[in-house]
């Protein structure tokens, strides 16, 4: 692995391009982009600090899910990661890729928007795993729409079941296995606090983690259990690809941050384990951006 250091100026530190028009039929292949993604595959060096804990990462294949699941085997954490059937490429990959590691690597597909599927995702994670204390909750849709007369009520139901109601079912799920020092940690949107206009539905749902962060996080202090959300901005990912963005908006996706580039899932990752490591402590129902630049107050 090759780790980034010194001084190194954050306008070039990644692909500083636009990006060429590509379309895939979602969820999308991350293996099938160009460029790939840049997930901390070669980068991210852990330093010990999930040594022994046990995590379930929704949405684990690819883009930001990856970029967390690489980081928390390599700080040492047990792994269980969940995916769609249709993304078990990138999962193969994944799990290649850290079975070196000498940690445990545990594939699940299913579909979180169904309750069910979340039920039995947190049971197997739960029981191959031998526990639960880490749930990094990742999965998401994003369909760009010009119009809302074009938002059809099955869009805006399988939109919200996978972005939002999926992390009331699979909480609900959890709980009882997550003992204290345990933490959840979400992921909502640039879109909660400026959101486009071609994302009605999808920025709905960010604003909506929000509030479920802050709220579960007041709930479940009492037992000793944080929750926090890690808010991106503009991340090269599949869902960019796989409709998330208009083709003809992608050569200057991201371009207009202050940082001028969209921001690659690697560098999520390092927020992610601080929030479910010791060293946050003291820090629950709170969001924090990382967006290039386009703060989210």
């Amino acid at each position: 692995m090759k780790e980034k250091k010194g001084l190194i100026n954050p306008l070039d530190m990644y692909y500083t391009g636009g990006y060429e028009r590509q379309t895939q039929e979602a969820p999308g292949i991350q293996g099938r982009m160009k460029p790939v993604p840049d997930c901390g595959e070669e980068s991210y060096v852990g330093h010990g600090r999930l040594e022994g804990r046990k995590a379930l990462i929704t949405g684990g294949d690819s883009g930001i899910g990856r970029a967390v699941a690489i980081a928390y085997c390599r700080e040492g954490a047990d792994i269980a990661i969940n995916y769609l059937p249709e993304e078990q490429s990138d999962a193969e990959t994944l799990a290649k890729l850290l079975e070196k590691e000498g940690r445990k690597i545990v594939l699940l597909p299913g579909d979180v928007s169904e309750e069910q599927v979340c039920n039995e995702i947190v049971k197997k994670a739960y029981e191959e795993l031998g526990g639960l204390d880490i749930m990094a909750l990742n999965a998401g849709m994003q369909i760009a729409l010009k119009d809302i007369a074009d938002l059809t009520t099955q869009q805006l139901r399988k939109v919200y079941e996978t972005n939002i109601f999926s992390m009331y079912w699979t909480v609900k799920a959890a709980l009882p296995f997550m003992p204290a020092g345990s933490s959840i940690v979400t992921t909502s949107s640039i879109q909660a606090y400026q959101p486009s206009k071609d994302l009605l539905d999808y920025a709905g749902t960010k604003a909506a983690v929000i509030a479920f962060t802050r709220a579960l996080a007041k709930q479940v202090a009492e037992k000793g259990i944080r929750v926090n959300s890690v808010s991106p901005g503009p991340i090269w990912t599949a869902l960019e690809v796989s409709g998330g963005q208009f083709p003809d908006k992608l050569p200057e996706f991201g371009q207009s941050t202050p940082l001028k580039r969209a921001g690659q899932p690697a560098e999520l990752a390092g927020v992610y384990v601080f929030l479910a490591s010791n060293e946050s402590s003291y820090v629950t129902a709170e969001v924090y951006g990382v967006t290039g630049g386009e703060h989210t107050t």
